[in-house]
């Protein structure tokens, strides 16, 4: 079967963890954070390997980064809605994505897509949980928050085969075993159906899925109850709401 959804890197992005803010400020948005959302494009091949791309590194290692988590991807389509509501102007790689895309939607990318790009293979693993960084990087307390209720929120992937990536080269899916699975409803089970047991026990199931996200949907559908971090989506920018 020959599957038609692809997609283009636009901009290829890494960072490395630094220190802003100042730690006496008034305002906890101003406060000093570590992170390495501030990327620098790259217009070279670069090797990608399952922790990652060459030279990206993570400031919490936590909650960032790992072999499930080894590239983010963003939309570039995405950019003009948030272009209005932030009302700034925004380069590629504003939301600290490694790659920020044309052609591949939340509403197309599914769980377990498998796709080769350059001579790297690649697979979706999960949609990317918003957490206070956004908001601290933008200054916008519910930045957070207003990704997950739009679903724009981009998502995450495992390298399957390492090799050299580049801007400009093309996503080609090359399997599709979870076509049911969108990033859309799959963001829309965790995040806004907190209620429906049965969709949160059948996407636990779905082998592909990141162990963080199935082990919280496992929970739910075992006990009804969704587990829901305000501390991710606030963190230490508390007091801003």
């Amino acid at each position: 079967m020959q599957y038609v959804p692809t997609g283009t890197i636009l901009s290829l992005q890494i960072g490395t963890p630094e220190v802003r803010g100042d730690s006496d400020a008034e305002n906890p948005m101003n406060r000093q954070w570590e992170t390495a959302m501030f990327k620098t494009p790259i217009d070279r091949a670069v090797y990608l390997d399952k922790s990652g791309i060459e030279g990206d590194q993570q400031a919490d290692l936590n909650n960032h980064g790992g072999p499930a988590k080894a590239v983010c991807v963003y939309p570039e389509e995405h950019y003009s809605h948030w272009r209005e509501v932030l009302e700034v102007e925004l380069t590629l790689g504003a939301f600290g994505e490694n790659f920020t895309t044309r052609g591949l939607m939340e509403s197309e990318a599914c769980i377990g897509d498998i796709y080769e790009v350059g001579t790297a293979t690649i697979q979706v693993s999960q949609p990317r949980s918003p957490c206070w960084k956004l908001a601290r990087r933008w200054e916008c307390p519910d930045l957070a928050v207003k990704f997950e209720e739009t679903g724009y929120t981009g998502w995450y992937m495992r390298v399957l085969d390492p090799g050299e990536v580049q801007a400009g080269q093309q996503l080609q899916l090359v399997e599709r075993p979870h076509p049911e699975w969108t990033i859309d409803r799959t963001t829309n089970v965790r995040f806004q159906m907190p209620d429906d047991k049965k969709l949160a026990g059948e996407l636990a199931k779905i082998p592909p899925l990141y162990d963080g996200w199935a082990d919280k949907l496992r929970h739910r559908a075992e006990t009804g109850e969704q587990i829901y971090s305000e501390n991710r989506i606030y963190g230490p920018n508390q007091g801003t709401k």
